[in-house]
């Protein structure tokens, strides 16, 4: 999985020159890395969803099968 980067002085210093003070753009990088940080463990890979996609192909090839059965008996009912 690609890893992001993120430069939290340079976004402070870019913070610090739009008119915020050290203390709300240290508050606001930290709180950014923070998040960033959380969600990489429920971020889905390639193998996560090559899995799913198999997993439904399986089941809806179940759904037709059990669809094709139903009809058959029902075309010799008739």
């Amino acid at each position: 999985m690609a890893v992001t980067t993120f430069d939290t002085l340079k976004f402070v210093e870019t913070l610090k020159a739009s008119g915020f003070d050290e203390p709300q753009a240290k508050g606001m990088a930290a709180a950014i890395q923070e998040v960033q940080n959380s969600n990489m463990d429920t971020l889905a890979t390639k193998a996560d969803l090559r899995e799913l996609e198999y997993r439904i192909i399986i089941r809806l090839g179940s759904v037709m099968i059990a669809g094709f059965s139903a009809l058959a008996v029902l075309m010799k009912l008739h």
